[in-house]
């Protein structure tokens, strides 16, 4: 069952990338007491992901933080090293703090994973953006299969 309004994210751990390397972060230190966006995409480097998701909220980043949202979280089902190297690719800089869900943890537990095996991608996370407010969830905005429509940062700006 997939997360819902009003539901409370799962304490899971995930990783970034920090000066000293991949460290583990917890979702209780991500949330608790912050207004987040987060927005989730099946795999760094892929195309709709990395011509559009990305980009999007690295360039309304000071926007989106305009509205009082403390964080803006990229999470991917991949390792912290590929999440730090697409990021530097991407010019995030610290407009949008990438995560690496590595083993699909969190995806999992939010009921959002997606199912790529068949085409050799394993398991990852289905496109959604979610604003979270003190660890709950306020607004979910999860893609049909093979679309991006919903979770843009355009799209979550005014819905802030």
């Amino acid at each position: 069952m997939a997360i819902a309004v009003g539901d409370r994210i799962p304490s899971v751990t995930v990783q970034h990338m920090t000066q000293g390397g991949p460290a583990d972060i917890s979702t209780d230190e991500i949330f608790a007491g912050r207004k987040v966006v987060l927005f989730a995409l099946p795999g760094a480097f892929t195309p709709t992901c990395s011509a559009a998701h990305l980009p999007g909220y690295v360039v309304h980043a000071d926007d989106i933080k305009a509205k009082g949202v403390d964080e803006i979280i990229c999470l991917a089902v991949n390792d912290a090293f590929v999440m730090d190297a697409w990021g530097k690719m991407q010019n995030v800089e610290d407009r949008v703090h990438m995560v690496a869900d590595g083993s699909a943890a969190l995806s999992e537990a939010l009921g959002l994973q997606l199912d790529l095996t068949e085409r050799g991608f394993g398991i990852r996370s289905d496109r959604y953006a979610m604003i979270v407010e003190d660890g709950v969830v306020t607004a979910l905005y999860r893609e049909a299969p093979g679309k991006f429509e919903v979770s843009g940062a355009e799209q979550v700006i005014n819905r802030l």
